[in-house]
């Protein structure tokens, strides 16, 4: 996993509340363990709408995505976390995020930004002429205007993100102590040791 200290660039003013993740990702694509190619799926139904939003020109290969309230709701389909990446977003903010996409968002590397209502407003106005800039280690959002919008995160997901630390590096963090167990282990108490025969 990359590590996310900033982010900054042109964001989608996308806005609509209750996205729930088969919008995000349709069913159809969920066939592959693979988590590259699902970017073409993202949002299917909206891109069958002429001029939307994910297909303009203006907008491609935005790092940042500025949802509604509740974005993410429904079912727990990890490949909704995986489609927004392949679509190279980094950061979704929004009022309010379902509670499995916000961890599966989290365990893969995007961040989740909670603002109020009216920083979320302010930001799609922004984000229609001009970029936005995510700290995530001061934890504030702010535009060339001099908006300044200071957002809340759980302590131990700051510290994964900013070290690009998903489940498998956090594990591999504490390698020479879990290999100092083992020898200890083995010592103390041999009967447990692997045998070899």
């Amino acid at each position: 996993m990359n590590p996310v200290k900033t982010i900054e660039g042109k964001a989608y003013p996308f806005g609509l509340k209750n996205v729930d993740t088969d919008v995000i990702i349709p069913a159809a694509w969920l066939k592959t363990i693979s988590r590259s190619g699902l970017g073409k799926g993202a949002f299917e139904a909206l891109r069958k709408e002429p001029g939307n939003l994910f297909d303009s020109a203006e907008y491609a290969g935005s790092p940042i995505l500025i949802a509604g309230d509740n974005f993410g709701c429904g079912s727990s389909r990890e490949h909704a976390a995986w489609a927004l990446a392949d679509m190279g977003i980094q950061a979704v903010i929004a009022p309010s995020f379902s509670d499995i996409f916000s961890g599966n968002a989290f365990k893969n590397g995007l961040l989740t930004v909670v603002l109020p209502q009216e920083a979320v407003d302010r930001l799609m106005e922004v984000a229609k002429t001009d970029s936005i800039h995510i700290d995530l280690e001061n934890q504030v959002v702010t535009t060339p205007f001099q908006d300044r919008f200071t957002f809340e995160i759980d302590p131990f997901r700051k510290h994964c993100l900013l070290h690009g630390l998903d489940e498998i590096g956090l594990t591999l963090a504490s390698s020479d102590a879990i290999a100092a167990y083992e020898t200890r282990l083995n010592t103390e108490k041999p009967w447990l040791a692997p045998q070899m025969i």
